[in-house]
C-alpha cells in the first residue's frame, strides 16, 4: 500500500477506510461466524481422487494425462471444503468408468473415502475427451453423484481447462451448489516489463500473462461482473485517469468520466456491472463518485477531504465501503450508495483497502493497528463481520500484507504481501489458513480476483 500512495498526490495518500467505533477487543480465533460467513464449513468431506485411466493411441497423450490429473487434485485440494486423501493412500488402479471403479477399496481404511472421483481421458484424432465420475464410497447401492463428459482440441492448456471444469463441477454438487473458483482469474499489477502494466493470470498462479502495454504507471485493476471489461488506473499527460480496457476487443475503451481534471484512481465495480465507484479531486479533494457503466451520470457521493479505495456491497448495490482520512489517519467507511447513513467501521490505526464478501457480510481489509511513531505494529489482513463488528485477524508477521481481494465462491482471499521491499501475490482460505505464494517474477501487488 505505501508504494501506491507514493505514487499518488498527497490529497489521495491518505486513502480511504471502513471503520466502525468499537473495536478495541482481542481478535477471536476462526469461529462458527467465518466459518458461515465465508461457506467453510467445520466438517469437509472425505474425497478421494482416483489417476484418470488413459485411453487412445495419440503419443501426446500420456503428457494431457499428466496434467489433466495433476491440475484435478491441486484445484480440489484448493476449493477448502475437502479432506483429500493422499495419494499414498489411494488404492491403486486407474477405473476408467463405473464398472472398474472398487469402492470397498476407497470406502474402508487406509482411504476411507466418503466420496470418489474417477474417469478416463481419451486422447485421438487431435481432440481431448474426459469423461468423469464422482461415486458415494458409503452408498454402493446408489452410488453415483455426478457424471460428466468434456471436450475440447488436444492441447496442455485444454487438458488444464477440463480439470478445472469437472473440478469445478464437483465443487458445486458437493459444496453447496456454490460455484467453484477453478475457472476464475486473477488480476494485477507487475513490473516485471519495466514498467507497471496490468497482467492476468489463472486462480492458481498459471497462465500469467501481460493485458496492458502503456509503457507508464498503471494501478488498480478491476475486472468487470461479466469479465467483459476491466478498469484501472493510469498516469499519462493529463495525469491520473481511469481508463477501461475492453477484454472482448483486446484494447483501450473510451472513458471519458474517468479522465475529468485531477487525480482519478480506484475504480469499484458494483455487483450489477451497472456503475463504477471511483476516487477523484477533480473538486479540488479527493472524493468518491459514482457513474454509470458507460461514463453517465456522474456524481459525487461524499463532501470530505482524502476519500479513496471504494467497494460495493455486491449482494445489495446500495452500500459503499471506502476509506477516509476525514479524523486524521485512514480508517473504514461504509455508506449508502447514495452517499447518506456513513458509518464508521475501524476505531484507529492504518486501515485501508476494504473488499466486500460476495455474500455482503464480511469486509476483508489491511490494517495496521497499532501504526503510529515507534509502534511495533504490522500490516496484515482481517476479516470484519459487519452485522456482529466481530475481527479476526488471517496474517501474522509475515512481511506487509495488503490489498485483499474475495474469490467469487467467498471461501479464499488474494492479497499482496512485501517481505523485505518485495511485494508477491499470495492466496489463503477465508480464515487465514493454507497461505500460498502464486507469484515469484519481478514485484506483483494490488490483485483483483474475477467474479466468475
Amino acid at each position: 500500500m505505501k508504494s501506491f500512495l507514493r505514487a499518488l498526490p498527497r490529497a489521495l495518500s491518505i486513502g480511504i477506510v471502513i471503520a466502525f467505533l468499537g473495536l478495541s477487543g482481542p481478535p477471536l480465533q476462526a469461529q462458527d461466524w467465518i466459518k458461515t460467513g465465508s461457506n467453510l464449513s467445520n466438517q469437509r468431506i472425505r474425497l478421494g481422487v482416483a489417476e484418470f485411466r488413459p485411453l487412445g493411441a495419440d503419443a501426446a497423450g500420456p503428457g494431457f494425462k499428466l496434467t489433466f490429473d495433476a491440475t484435478l487434485f491441486s484445484d480440489l485440494t484448493n476449493a477448502g471444503i475437502f479432506d483429500m486423501v493422499s495419494r499414498s493412500l489411494s488404492p491403486t488402479g486407474t477405473p476408467g468408468s463405473p464398472q472398474e471403479v472398487n469402492l470397498g477399496q476407497w470406502a474402508t481404511e487406509p482411504a476411507n473415502a466418503s466420496m470418489v472421483a474417477f474417469g478416463s481421458i481419451n486422447t485421438s484424432g487431435g481432440r481431448l475427451t474426459v469423461s468423469g465420475w464422482v461415486f458415494d464410497a458409503k452408498n454402493p447401492g446408489s452410488p453415483q453423484v455426478l457424471g460428466k463428459q468434456y471436450s475440447n482440441t488436444a492441447t496442455d492448456d485444454n487438458a488444464r481447462m477440463l480439470a478445472h471444469q469437472f473440478a469445478d463441477d464437483i465443487i458445486n454438487r458437493l459444496g453447496g451448489g456454490i460455484n467453484g473458483i477453478a475457472e476464475t482469474k486473477i488480476y494485477f499489477v507487475s513490473s516485471r516489463t519495466g514498467t507497471k502494466e496490468i497482467w492476468a493470470m489463472d486462480y492458481d498462479g498459471a497462465n500469467q500473462h501481460l493485458m496492458t502495454k502503456l509503457g507508464s504507471v498503471s494501478l488498480s485493476p478491476r475486472i468487470s461482473p461479466d469479465n467483459s471489461r476491466l478498469a484501472f488506473s493510469s498516469i499519462g499527460r493529463d495525469g491520473w485517469a481511469i481508463r477501461m480496457f475492453s477484454l472482448d476487443l483486446g484494447r483501450l475503451v473510451a472513458f471519458p468520466a474517468g479522465a475529468a481534471g485531477g487525480a482519478n484512481v480506484s475504480p469499484a465495480w458494483s455487483g450489477d456491472g451497472t456503475k463504477l465507484a471511483f476516487s477523484s479531486a477533480r473538486s479540488g479533494e479527493s472524493e468518491i463518485w459514482v457513474c454509470d457503466a458507460n461514463g453517465g451520470g456522474l456524481r459525487k457521493l461524499t463532501a470530505f477531504r482524502n476519500n479513496s479505495s471504494p467497494t460495493w456491497n455486491p449482494r445489495t448495490n446500495n452500500q459503499i465501503a471506502w476509506v477516509s482520512g476525514r479524523t486524521g489517519e485512514p480508517q473504514i467507511y461504509i455508506m449508502d450508495s447514495d452517499g447518506g447513513n456513513i458509518t464508521r467501521m475501524t476505531d484507529g490505526g492504518y486501515a485501508v483497502s476494504p473488499s466486500w464478501s460476495p455474500n455482503g457480510q464480511l469486509l476483508a481489509f489491511s490494517w495496521n493497528r497499532k501504526y503510529g511513531p515507534g509502534a511495533p505494529g504490522g500490516q496484515d489482513i482481517y476479516v470484519l463481520e459487519i452485522a456482529s463488528m466481530k475481527w479476526l485477524q488471517l496474517t501474522h508477521d509475515s512481511g506487509s500484507n495488503d490489498f485483499p481481494s474475495w474469490s467469487p465462491d467467498g471461501r479464499h482471499l488474494v492479497f499482496e504481501r512485501a517481505v523485505g521491499g518485495h511485494p508477491q501475490i499470495w492466496s489463503m482460505l477465508a480464515d487465514g489458513t493454507e497461505q500460498h505464494e502464486l507469484t515469484y517474477n519481478g514485484s506483483n501487488f494490488m490483485p483483483n480476483w474475477s467474479w466468475k
